[in-house]
């Protein structure tokens, strides 16, 4: 009987990858990989220049009281 069900794995790196996919192997298992990101590169690029500008100091806050004035 074959069973069918998705399981959502999130490695932290390439390396954790790769052998979660081995094991897949080892064990003779059909699996799907999506290696493509879904975000554009550039985007990614920002969002991640934008947290390091915030750690350093670089941002704004604004009071939660102010926000709608």
């Amino acid at each position: 009987m074959l069973i069918m069900t998705t399981l959502t794995v999130r490695p932290r790196n390439k390396k954790e990858l790769s052998a979660i996919k081995k094991i897949l192997e080892v064990l003779k298992m059909d699996f799907e990989s999506n290696d493509e990101n879904p975000y554009n590169a550039e985007f990614v690029a920002s969002v991640l220049q934008g947290d390091e500008d915030f750690k350093n100091g670089k941002g704004v806050k604004i009071a939660l009281e102010d926000l709608w004035k």
